[in-house]
């Protein structure tokens, strides 16, 4: 039997760091007792947590949630949501993997057989996830590898045209350097994902380096993971710690953090504010993933649970907000350097047509002291006095131009921290395309993508061990180094899939659906089960035997009962109504305006979100049919002897 197989126990020995022998829980084995591996000491138990919790949606979605929601308007939603949402949950998903030392199915079986398809659920969520989240590691190892010399997103490619002349690549010219990058070296993205296209070799070797660096440090569980996290975690808090101080010492980042933080309190009164804030939580924190249970489940039984959930959950939300303030000081001065050179690119054209004209002396005189210093004052001169003079001057300028008054104000800060967006987007070209204006570019290129590899490597060990523990739970007799290796390289092979040109389109695609609705009602689940199955009452006897000081308050006991339930079911009518009531939409690239457009899924792409909702949240109500009809007998991993349990189990909906 292997080492980490999951047993119950009420109380752990006080060595760790090696296989201790830990008493049965007479609950879950009356026959003998088991070993299993514990963490070498709390600060590994910690960082994995942390490095499981913080990942990529801190740095690229919480900056964006708060640029759409209202700026500093979005922490109130925010905070109420983590405070009555996101510490109860995690706090209760820390302490049951800690009480009953098992995995996701572990966990849910013994509470009540007829649960045992929400472990399952949480599992082929995890592998959905772990396939495209992975990808993500692979493309932003390709940008890691190429920041060790002039940045190839810096500047447009040229071609020469038949009369010998060299002009930027169309495309290019049209978008920006940092987007052609994105789209055409690095995805050569096709118009649609209805064109499939062939897989493009670049990526499929960074795809295969991104699933030997999982193996390497998940292939012994805890042993590799919980040595890997010492850096994995702690790495990127020294990069952000970096950024920030030169990010700050920026030309216009002052200018990004105001437009960030500037609140916008008429949101709040927009019910999806509120449902982005839960959301953000939720998701943040892994809840319902089982890595948190798995993680917890390797701990000393007597650890203070409720310390480690409410520190990591608070590390977590200063880590957005820290991000954040990176990422906005940063986007304020590419914000200000793409302003710059709009007005510097306004006044040379202004100046090459009104030096060739000898009539509107006055209008001449006024715009040929127009220069960077005083654009907008002059600019405002333009359209506030002249325009009610009708200038024939200007007139023409306008008609020249096939442009009006109002495009003069076009250049502008505001404007462009407007196009701030979230995830590749994000990442992949707004962030490239301010590290081309900084000073030494390629050494703080390649400080940003190793801190994405990192952060997406602490989620990627986190989501392995919510697939690799609970197929212990299941029974696999596999040695733990046999079944890392079969799970990377099938979902290698799957993953073939995302290093198509249609690739990006289909990660968009389970990055949307695969994880949303079906955590969302794993984890109502979760607290259903341990608060009316598995019993409050037993659970706070619980808490109380684990950390010594009585059970639970007020707050705890309200927010499981009712309020973090009923938030999630909320949530997921609200998102079930959403998604019915809209047309799941794209954003597909055009390669004409080099814009992405939104666009409707095909049927079959419509098809493949119900398929991948259903192929997880099925496996509650299926699980629970099959025992209640006595198809699927229950059986623990550790023989065939138990099979009489079920009877006994089942006699009682409570166990």
């Amino acid at each position: 039997m292997d080492e980490e197989e999951n047993v119950g126990t009420d109380s752990a020995a006080t060595l760790v760091g090696r296989d201790t022998e830990v008493p049965a829980d007479p609950d879950m084995d009356e026959d003998k007792e088991k070993t299993r591996t514990q963490w070498d000491n709390k600060i590994q138990y910690l960082l994995a947590q942390i490095g499981f919790a913080v990942g990529l949606g801190n740095v690229w979605r919480f900056p964006y949630l708060c640029q759409k929601n209202g700026g500093g308007a979005f922490l109130i939603p925010y905070f109420i949501m983590m405070i009555i949402e996101g510490i109860p949950l995690f706090y209760l998903e820390i302490a049951i993997g800690q009480r009953l030392r098992r995995g996701s199915v572990g966990v849910w079986n013994h509470i009540h057989p007829y649960l045992g398809g929400v472990g399952i659920a949480s599992m082929v969520v995890c592998f959905f996830i772990a396939l495209y989240y992975n990808v993500i590691i692979a493309w932003a190892s390709l940008y890691f590898l190429n920041s060790f010399r002039s940045l190839p997103w810096e500047s447009c490619p040229v071609v020469e045209d038949d009369l010998g002349n060299f002009t930027e690549v169309q495309e290019c010219a049209i978008s920006s350097p940092t987007s052609y990058f994105w789209y055409r070296n690095t995805l050569n993205i096709s118009p649609s994902i209805e064109e499939p296209g062939a897989p493009e070799w670049k990526l499929v070797l960074c795809l295969l380096l991104a699933w030997a660096i999982v193996f390497a440090g998940t292939f012994k569980g805890i042993k590799s993971s919980g040595k890997v996290v010492y850096f994995s975690a702690t790495f990127p808090y020294l990069v952000l710690l970096i950024f920030f101080f030169r990010a700050i010492s920026l030309d216009g980042a002052v200018g990004g953090l105001a437009y960030m933080v500037t609140p916008d309190y008429e949101k709040l009164k927009d019910p999806n504010v509120w449902r982005d804030a839960a959301t953000q939580i939720f998701f943040s924190l892994g809840l319902g993933f089982g890595g948190v249970i798995a993680y917890s489940s390797y701990n000393d039984f007597k650890n203070n649970c409720r310390k480690d959930a409410l520190t990591v959950s608070l590390i977590n939300s200063a880590t957005s907000i820290f991000a954040s303030v990176v990422v906005f000081s940063v986007l304020g001065f590419k914000a200000h350097a793409m302003n710059k050179e709009c007005n510097e690119r306004n006044i040379e054209h202004i100046h090459s047509f009104f030096n060739e004209r000898d009539d509107a002396a006055d209008l001449k005189h006024v715009l040929n002291l127009l220069n960077a210093d005083n654009y907008y004052e002059i600019i405002e001169y333009v359209n506030n006095t002249m325009h009610l003079n009708q200038s024939p001057m200007l007139n023409e300028w306008i008609e020249h131009t096939n442009t009006s008054l109002t495009d003069f104000k076009s250049c502008s800060m505001s404007s462009e921290l407007d196009k701030a967006v979230s995830g590749p987007g994000l990442a992949f070209i707004a962030f490239t395309e301010a590290m081309t204006k900084m000073p030494g570019g390629p050494f703080w290129s390649v400080l940003f993508f190793s801190m994405l590899i990192n952060l997406g490597l602490g989620s990627m060990f986190g989501t392995m061990e919510g697939i690799i523990t609970p197929l212990k739970d299941l029974g696999l007799k596999l040695r733990k180094e046999i079944c890392v290796a079969i799970i990377c390289f099938v979902s290698f092979a799957v993953g073939l899939i995302f290093c198509l040109r249609s690739g990006m389109y289909v990660v968009n695609l389970f990055d949307s659906y695969a994880g949303t609705l079906p955590l969302l009602l794993i984890a109502f689940f979760e607290n259903i089960a341990v608060v009316y199955v598995y019993g409050m009452e037993r659970f706070s006897k619980d808490l109380d035997d684990m950390m010594g000081n009585g059970p639970p308050g007020w707050f705890w006991k309200v927010t499981w009962y009712a309020v973090s339930p009923i938030c999630m079911a909320v949530l997921f009518i609200s998102s079930v109504v959403s998604l019915g009531l809209n047309t799941p939409t794209y954003g597909s690239y055009d390669d004409e305006t080099g814009l992405s457009v939104d666009t409707e899924y095909p049927w079959w792409g419509v098809a493949v979100i119900v398929l991948l909702i259903l192929c997880s949240i099925i496996w509650i109500p299926l699980v629970a049919f099959l025992r209640w009809s006595g198809i699927l007998p229950y059986m623990t991993p550790d023989s065939a002897s138990k099979k009489n349990k079920l009877s006994s189990r089942t006699e009682s909906p409570f166990v």
